[in-house]
């Protein structure tokens, strides 16, 4: 658990280091777009997500590195579904966190299946999305979270499934950084009214 854990400060430090995040300003405002269909690396875990999350992104971050060089895999940022109402028990909450990997990978190597076998690969479908950028500390995401699901009815459109969280930067390594620095975005389905 102790190696999971690190891994995952690891992961978010190499991501935090050297990256140019300015592609993600334009999320700064809340916008409705379509996004093409995914090819995820997937970990689902139940329970608070201040307590799982790590071991799901280190089990991630553990098989993208085994598989790196073999299957052309670039450093991609981590990302969360949240299927959920938000009002359900943090206890309770069922985390699906994912990784992007290349469409030629279909099966993943036995030495990954046999020691993560929570581990699987899957397709995350899109289509119409809105999004914003949260930037600051994740406990404060409600008020970003809120001006989303406003833009969203406002613009004539609604919610169709659970939200999505995109983790550009958070903590590092050997420090968690400063949190009002962090970007996250988050992301829901939606179709028109």
């Amino acid at each position: 658990m102790k190696q999971i854990a690190i891994l995952f400060l690891f992961t978010i430090f190499v991501l935090n280091c050297g990256h140019d995040l300015s592609q993600y300003d334009r999320f700064v405002e809340p916008q409705i777009s379509e996004k093409q269909p995914q090819k995820m690396l997937v970990y689902e875990i139940m329970g608070d997500p201040n307590e799982t999350a790590g071991v799901a992104i280190g089990a991630l971050y553990s098989a993208f590195y085994k598989m790196k060089k073999e299957y052309q895999m670039e450093m991609a940022a981590p990302k969360a579904r949240w299927p959920q109402p938000p009002d359900t028990p943090r206890e309770e909450w069922i985390g699906i966190f994912g990784l992007e990997i290349p469409e030629s990978l279909s099966n993943l190597p036995k030495e990954i299946s046999d020691k993560y076998p929570q581990l699987k690969i899957e397709t995350w479908e899109y289509g119409l999305v809105a999004e914003i950028m949260h930037v600051g500390s994740y406990a404060t995401e409600h008020s970003t979270v809120q001006k989303l699901i406003d833009f969203i009815s406002e613009s004539g459109y609604q919610i169709v499934g659970g939200h999505e969280e995109e983790y550009l930067k958070g903590p590092g390594m050997f420090f968690k950084g400063n949190p009002e620095k962090y970007k996250t975005i988050i992301r829901f389905p939606v179709r028109e009214k």
